[in-house]
């Protein structure tokens, strides 16, 4: 039964009529905001449970979740230590994630710091090329780096022939560090920058009183405080890590260095007759890691107040001049871009025009167009473009809407449960995407009617949408907090429910936060492939999985001109949406 209501209307002022107040549908003696918020919550709920839930089920089951019977035992987990070597998986897990963690910040912490607040040369040009490796994905980066770098790379045969021998190993779990902490260097390097952009000068220009100089300022006093960013993007870029299939795919399966993310792939997907227990104990095991190591960060950063350096009359600092040493600084951004990004992006793109790419055979030889004659030729690599590029438009809308009601909700609403729509619209950041195909995989078989899901695009929108939403969400959750509330206070004192304050004055105000988190979105889930390998059919397959197919198959080719497909749609999208957001610099 819908019936309506009418809000009370502030007394008019003396000599005016009182217009009537705003009449808002009810349903079952609930206003539309109240219905929105729960299902806004409920949804949510849906979301992050689902799939944890068979997972966590699936460990502790002695038999496939889809047989039945069976009992509840922990066998798998002894199992799991005992007979399947998952301790050497956990050291190298270990290993790695940790090397990659200090390798990104050894990069983007002084650069942040050089480009902001330095005066460093061409500084603008180089803090813009620090962030655009952000838009390609690790798994690209990978291929990059083995085109130039690997065992028979380009540089790495001309390095041979010069030297005798190559001074490092790809294959290892330093090469898969290293190549790792360039792709998420941008990530901790925007942390920081935009922290130091926002500092003020005080600090600095007491220090200068006392008598220090530009490089134990920097020391003392500009990286002290970063801390609250550097905590942040280290525990990101460590969970991350953790989770993260295609570089140690790509140089640690030859060598058979597995980590977490590998062990899952070679022992579910790749598996003739997986051990289903030993999945689900495996997967718990890496929730609560990543769990563990965002819980450690909100705790770690629970006293941040006391690093607050932007006051009300904050003022702009004065950039440090560091003399010879920005040279050098300048020469070190220099060659992370071009030898850790922009040459190995080329030469893939370059590898996809040759039918050869060796240092061996002049390259200008074997100029071809084959290898994209070979990809529109077949139609399900077409379709996997197709498939990408409609995953990433029709998730990076609806995830950008659902984060946007969940942003307010969480921060402008007077919803009892608030705070848990927060936690759970940020709990995907704690979820591998490795571990979402899986659940949602399981998910989706147990559920009824969700046979008819499994296998389509929408399985993968909801699994690529769901990892997504933090990013969505952290986007636009910032601009809300800088409008202030006596908008909201003016709009229901004139009669607007929650509902109508969002659609007449948040929605306007709000619009440049929303068009960048679909930006942001749409580069994140056309780059998202780890969770599609589990829930996607032969139809349904993106970009990143038909380029691992096609690297096992060994055609390196065809995988360089899916690679610069996916830059060129990417870039195209980046460009374009620029061009639309130029002005609101709020965004």
């Amino acid at each position: 039964m819908t019936t309506t209501r009418t809000e009370r209307a502030v007394k008019p002022p003396a000599g005016r009529s009182a217009l009537p107040a705003p009449k808002y549908p009810r349903v079952f003696g609930a206003g539309r905001g109240r219905i929105v918020q729960y299902g806004v919550f409920i949804l949510l709920a849906i979301f992050v449970v689902a799939p944890i839930v068979p997972i966590f089920y699936q460990s502790f089951r002695d038999r496939p979740l889809y047989e039945a019977g069976g009992i509840l035992t922990a066998s798998n987990y002894v199992k799991l230590f005992t007979d399947a070597g998952f301790g050497q998986v956990v050291l190298n897990t270990a290993i790695f994630a940790i090397g990659t963690t200090v390798l990104t910040l050894v990069i983007a912490i002084p650069m942040a710091v050089l480009v902001v607040r330095t005066k460093l040369p061409f500084g603008r040009a180089l803090g813009l090329s620090m962030q655009w490796p952000f838009f390609i994905s690790t798994l690209i980066l990978g291929f990059g780096w083995i085109t130039l770098y690997g065992p028979a790379g380009f540089i790495s045969v001309q390095l041979r022939q010069v030297l005798g021998f190559v001074p490092w190993n790809l294959y290892s779990l330093g090469g898969m560090a290293v190549t790792e902490a360039v792709g998420l260097a941008p990530i901790a390097y925007v942390f920081c920058a935009n922290a130091l952009r926002q500092a003020d000068a005080s600090l600095e220009s007491a220090a200068r009183v006392c008598g220090a100089g530009p490089v134990r300022i920097l020391f003392k006093v500009v990286v002290p405080m970063l801390r609250p960013p550097i905590v942040y993007s280290s525990i990101l870029v460590f969970s991350m890590s953790l989770e993260t299939l295609s570089v140690p795919l790509l140089y640690g399966t030859p060598v058979r260095i597995e980590v977490f993310s590998t062990f899952l792939y070679t022992n579910g997907l790749q598996s003739i007759q997986p051990d289903y227990g030993i999945l689900g104990a495996a997967s718990t095991i890496i929730l609560a890691v990543t769990i563990a190591t965002v819980a450690i960060q909100a705790k770690v950063l629970k006293n941040a107040q006391r690093f607050i350096s932007v006051r009300g009359k904050a003022t702009r600092p004065r950039p440090l001049d560091l003399g010879w040493i920005r040279w050098v600084a300048v020469v070190a951004i220099v060659i992370y871009i071009i030898f850790g990004a922009l040459l190995p992006i080329l030469g893939l793109v370059f590898r996809s025009f040759t039918m050869i790419f060796t240092p061996l055979q002049n390259p200008f030889r074997t100029l071809t167009l084959s290898n994209y004659e070979r990809v529109f030729t077949f139609p399900v690599y077409v379709q996997s473009i197709t498939n990408s590029v409609v995953v990433a438009v029709a998730g990076a809308v609806l995830v950008s809407v659902l984060a946007l009601l969940a942003v307010l909700v969480a921060r402008r609403s007077p919803f009892k449960f608030a705070r848990s729509v927060e936690y759970l619209a940020l709990a995907p950041q704690a979820m591998p995407g490795i571990i979402v195909g899986i659940g949602f995989f399981w998910a989706f078989a147990l559920t009824p009617g969700g046979g008819w899901i499994q296998g389509t695009l929408m399985a993968v929108i909801i699994a690529f949408g769901l990892r997504a939403l933090p990013t969505a969400f952290g986007s636009i959750a910032p601009a809300i907090m800088q409008i202030g509330r006596e908008l909201d206070d003016a709009a229901r004192t004139s009669g607007a429910d929650w509902f109508a304050t969002f659609f007449r004055i948040l929605r306007t105000l709000l619009r440049p936060a929303f068009v960048g988190a679909i930006i942001l979105v749409f580069v994140t889930m056309m780059k998202e492939y780890s969770a599609a390998l589990f829930l996607s059919s032969a139809n349904t397959g993106v970009i990143g999985t038909t380029m691992l197919d096609l690297w096992v198959q060994g055609n390196t080719g065809s995988v360089a001109a899916l690679a610069t497909i996916q830059i060129a749609i990417t870039a195209v999208f980046v460009a374009v949406a620029n061009m639309f957001m130029k002005g609101h610099t709020d965004a």
